[in-house]
């Protein structure tokens, strides 16, 4: 499965807007099942636009690449950070963000999720995760457990200062949970209100090793290339609910 995950410079909203259909176009020339964008890639923090245009644009998008699943992470919606996955012109899934990152303020801005979600895409299941999210292993183990997710898509918009957190939570959900991990986040906001430095993207194979790419956009998830795992959760998962503490 190919994976093409933007490499995305924010700017104002209508610019952001036209620029979907240039990304798209990209993934597809590239051969891509599946196109990630990051979170809040449209508006960043301090910005708004119409969640109804937004769904015009994913759905014109998505029909004009009827292949490729796209993977829109995310904008707000409903008082939501939401994540949403589109193919053919409509949406096939959606997520909304559950751990909310208290120190942007997010909780002031968002109303959480109450669940987590997966979707199906070329014969795989896959597991979204949206930023603050990896932090919260618990997450990943019920996609993996519950869900039976092959690979998990996690999008961010997460500090270029603290991309070695980034990518070090990113690579101890794939070895632990024994799945792909594709993370793709935002490079860089050039709003000057809300100027910023991105981290980077990353994908990990099931035993936490990285994915090169030849044109940091493009990545192959080959399930022939790796090795099975040293721990498969699914078969060794043992459920423990009595926490005892000694005095």
């Amino acid at each position: 499965m190919r994976f093409h995950l933007a490499r995305w410079v924010a700017l104002d909203p209508e610019s952001n807007l036209r620029r979907v259909a240039e990304e798209a176009a990209a993934s597809a020339a590239s051969g891509a099942d599946a196109c990630v964008f990051p979170e809040s890639f449209l508006h960043g923090y301090r910005r708004t636009v119409d969640p109804a245009r937004v769904r015009s644009v994913f759905s014109e998008t998505s029909r004009s690449h009827p292949r490729i699943a796209f993977f829109f992470g995310s904008h707000s919606e409903e008082g939501r950070n939401r994540m949403t996955v589109w193919r053919g012109g409509s949406e096939i899934a959606r997520y909304d963000k559950v751990h909310l990152f208290r120190p942007n303020g997010e909780c002031e801005i968002w109303k959480p999720g109450d669940r987590y979600a997966a979707v199906r895409v070329a014969d795989r299941t896959i597991g979204l995760v949206n930023c603050n999210d990896v932090r919260f292993p618990e997450q990943a183990r019920a996609l993996r457990l519950q869900a039976r997710a092959d690979a998990l898509v996690a999008v961010a918009w997460w500090p270029l200062r603290r991309d070695h957190v980034w990518a070090t939570l990113l690579r101890a959900r794939a070895i632990e949970n024994a799945v792909w991990v594709v993370g793709c986040c935002v490079a860089a906001s050039e709003v000057p209100e809300e100027r910023f430095a991105g981290a980077g993207n990353h994908v990990f194979d099931p035993l936490g090793e990285p994915v090169r790419t030849a044109d940091d956009r493009t990545y192959d998830l080959d399930p022939g290339s790796v090795g099975p795992p040293v721990v498969d959760p699914l078969e060794s998962h043992v459920d423990v609910e009595r926490v005892e503490v000694f005095p």
